[in-house]
């Protein structure tokens, strides 16, 4: 790309005079640095930033936001730019391309490096929400041009893209974004099942497309006559890793994917939404269960829409998409859409706008720190923040009608725990949708859970082995006084990992840890991850405090009922 068609394309996005003017200094700047520099490709290297800084006008950002996509990289390859972009672009500027040069420094390697990554951009979310928008198309820019990378280094970038970068535009409500990551990610993890998709998709899409056409007049035909106003009406095709995943699900059942093909109808406001839902059901009748209300149970990222499916031959269901206009660029463009800097005059007051639409950032952030006080390691962090956060979602309701958001899986005690610490502690007994269920029911999205406490109730080890999320496992620990990792340790003293087979009962964790207590010895930390599963261990850490202690306790705990065997060593 040249410096001539960048602006061309900055004028497309409505960018002109001082504006302008400010971002063609900016690219010179950076084509100063840069001066000589090469991508892999071949190509100069400013067409990187170049590219980066369109993708962020096209989001419709702010002008130091575009400005800092062009200048991300100066600071690394020249100590000094930083000052001088400071200097001549302004502070606003200058924090943002810090940012984002403090979230590339990452020189750790495997799992530490994964988490370092993710800790740096949670860092970035809590200071200026730009700073990973920015990082989000510098990576989008890059997977699109991974190709020319060697092959090791093309599947690590993909596999930290797939599981953090595409999560994280997800949980922004950037769906575009998210969707273009996973696909380019799968291309070079998955490439032969990455083709396979792709064939089937074009073999499927012109018979949908055909479909789509012939009942298109219909519906606005119908639309009209109600005098329903129609801004748009379009269709989109399912990206390839998206049905990947649901093909896993269908066990490769092509027939159940409903959705190939969306028909989007765009309406002017909520009222219209609805009415149009009506139209739509009374043309073609709806498919049981898959009716989804986003516009008032929106999804924890903002992403409001009404969902449903419908019959319209015989063997074929339609998936119908209706939203607003404004709903349909908050949908396109997720967090950037509820852009607040302009109005809100700083950075941090206008993150404060967003974040209430964003609650989850900062759920994220005391959960991070409560993390950090239990010294959790890399492994067991990155994989608690996969789950917790990053995992498929469901939404539960509290009997107020407040919106939970879990991880798929979760059971009405991380529910509890995610509410607060002291509902949790003293639950005995949960109601989904009125009913009374165990603790170990999974949670569906959709249900209404109410949780019943009592005062003198507490936490019991077996609790560990009904939780899904880090966050109510880290709380169960910390009621039952199971010692963190990095707790004060003698260093003569030994400390023994015992790992427990055996078949799951209830009470199975509770006899086992009554051992340990009757014999004075504080466990370090319990690990139950087992569901039911006889070759998964239980693993218990202890500081020994004696030679034979570790050997007198397998004896006494293999003698549980449904203990198979015991195995110790030293940690």
């Amino acid at each position: 790309m040249t410096k001539e068609e960048f602006e061309k394309h900055l004028e497309l996005y409505g960018i002109a005079g001082k504006d302008k003017e400010l971002l063609k200094r900016a690219l010179d700047f950076a084509e100063k640095i840069h001066e000589g520099e090469k991508r892999l490709s071949g190509e100069e290297f400013i067409t990187h930033p170049m590219a980066v800084a369109l993708k962020l006008a096209k989001l419709k950002m702010d002008i130091p936001t575009i400005a800092a996509g062009l200048l991300h990289d100066c600071a690394e390859y020249q100590s000094s730019a930083l000052k001088e972009i400071k200097r001549d672009f302004g502070e606003e500027v200058s924090f943002l391309v810090d940012g984002v040069t403090k979230v590339d420094r990452v020189k750790a390697t495997g799992f530490d490096r994964a988490l370092e990554s993710v800790k740096k951009m949670f860092l970035a979310l809590a200071e200026d929400i730009r700073v990973v928008i920015i990082k989000l198309m510098d990576r989008l820019h890059n997977m699109e041009t991974a190709e020319w990378l060697p092959e090791e280094k093309r599947k690590r970038i993909a596999q930290e893209t797939l599981m953090l970068y595409a999560s994280l535009a997800e949980r922004l409500g950037m769906w575009n974004v998210k969707a273009e990551l996973e696909d380019l990610s799968m291309k070079f993890l998955y490439p032969k099942e990455y083709e396979i998709i792709s064939v089937e998709l074009k073999k499927r899409a012109p018979e949908r497309e055909r479909h789509l056409k012939k009942i298109l007049p219909l519906v606005e035909t119908e639309l009209q006559k109600e005098n329903i106003k129609i801004i748009e009406i379009n269709y989109r095709t399912k990206h390839i890793y998206s049905v990947w995943q649901k093909l896993h699900r269908y066990e490769g059942d092509w027939s159940r994917l409903s959705d190939l093909i969306a028909l989007r109808i765009i309406v002017p406001d909520v009222k219209s939404c609805y009415a149009a839902l009506g139209i739509i059901h009374k043309l073609w009748k709806p498919v049981p269960g898959k009716f989804k209300d986003y516009v008032a149970l929106p999804k924890p990222n903002g992403y409001k829409s009404l969902h449903t499916n419908v019959f319209t031959e015989e063997k074929i269901t339609i998936e119908f998409q209706i939203r607003s206009e404004e709903m349909h660029k908050e949908a396109e463009a997720g967090i950037a859409a509820h852009w607040a800097y302009s109005e809100a005059g700083k950075p941090k007051e206008g993150f404060k706008k967003i974040g209430k639409k964003f609650n989850w950032i900062s759920q994220l952030q005391e959960w991070q720190k409560e993390l950090k006080k239990e010294n959790t390691t890399s492994e067991e962090l990155l994989e608690a923040l996969k789950i917790d956060f990053f995992k498929d979602r469901i939404f539960t309701l509290t009997p107020k009608g407040d919106v939970i958001d879990l991880p798929r899986g979760a059971t009405p005690l991380d529910f509890a725990y995610h509410i607060h610490s002291e509902i949790g502690n003293h639950a005995t007994g949960a109601r989904i949708n009125g009913k009374l269920v165990s603790f170990l029911m999974e949670l569906k999205s959709g249900d209404i859970v109410e949780i019943i406490t009592q005062k003198g109730k507490k936490p019991t080890p077996e609790w560990l082995s009904l939780v899904k999320t880090g966050l109510a496992k880290n709380r169960i620990k910390r009621a039952l006084r199971i010692f963190p990792k990095g707790s004060f340790i003698h260093p003569e003293a030994k400390i023994i990992e015992m790992k427990i087979y055996g078949k799951n009962r209830v009470g199975f964790i509770k006899d086992i840890t009554s051992v340990y207590s009757k014999n004075k010895i504080n466990i370090q930390n319990l690990i139950s991850a087992r569901g039911g599963n006889e070759e998964t261990p239980i693993k218990i850490t202890f500081v020994q405090k004696n030679p034979d202690q570790a050997e007198k306790i397998k004896n006494k705990i293999e003698k549980i009922s449904g203990v198979k065997k015991v195995t110790y060593a030293l940690k």
